[in-house]
């Protein structure tokens, strides 16, 4: 089974594939380039499963009727700013996108929030759509932010973000416990138990549709 994911980006991609291989399923990865490329989409929904819905929806105008899109949102909610950066995440220090602008600006942002009011969040929400229904799944992954990043390795926000019940940073840890923990295996879980479901059947997905329209839009199956 082929899932098309409704973006360019390698590093997702294969973070993707890494979780659909761990999970057991026989599922693939499609990058959006194999149809030609990502259509260009204005994530202006103002929720991760809008935008994740923009992505998905975007994509499958380039696929065959019969094929399966992917999509997620995902970003970085702290509670001393009210859930920023939120769905902004990627561009929170300009249009540039540039992941070391936006970690200094939360670095900044967060300078005088006492230690026991770091609360945060990462949330992914992945959308799938296909020819008989669109479901989606939230992951979450709570913690709290350091004062300054510490470690190597990930990405983004990973260096400044501690996941609860731990003392290290996502980028202390590395991929193999991340890979456990983040707020993207977890929304794939939810995902893959869906696609147990559907594997065996060329068009039927079981589990509830997306309503955008709800306070809480996520159809967990």
């Amino acid at each position: 089974m082929k899932l098309f994911l409704a973006s360019g980006n390698t590093h997702k991609v294969g973070e993707l594939q890494s979780l659909a291989d761990a999970s057991g399923l026989r599922v693939e990865i499609v990058s959006a380039a194999a149809a030609g490329g990502m259509p260009a989409v204005v994530e202006d929904a103002g929720t991760f499963v809008g935008n994740a819905r923009k992505k998905a929806l975007a994509l499958r105008t380039r696929l065959p009727a019969e094929a399966w899109a992917l999509a997620d949102d995902s970003g970085l909610c702290v509670d001393a700013l009210g859930g920023a950066p939120g769905v902004e995440s990627a561009y929170y220090a300009g249009p540039q996108g540039d992941s070391a602008a936006n970690l200094t600006k939360l670095i900044e942002a967060m300078r005088p929030v006492p230690d026991a009011q770091r609360g945060a969040h990462f949330l992914c929400v992945l959308v799938l759509i296909g020819p008989a229904g669109e479901l989606a799944f939230e992951g979450r992954c709570d913690g709290r932010l350091l004062r300054a990043p510490r470690g190597g390795s990930g990405f983004g926000y990973d260096p400044l973000f501690i996941p609860e019940g731990y003392m290290q940073s996502f980028s202390e840890l590395g991929a193999e416990i991340k890979s456990r923990l983040s707020h993207r295996a977890r929304a794939w879980e939810k995902l893959s138990k869906q696609l147990f479901g559907l594997r065996n059947s060329k068009y039927q997905v079981p589990g509830s549709k997306i309503n955008d329209r709800s306070s809480n839009p996520i159809g967990t199956g």
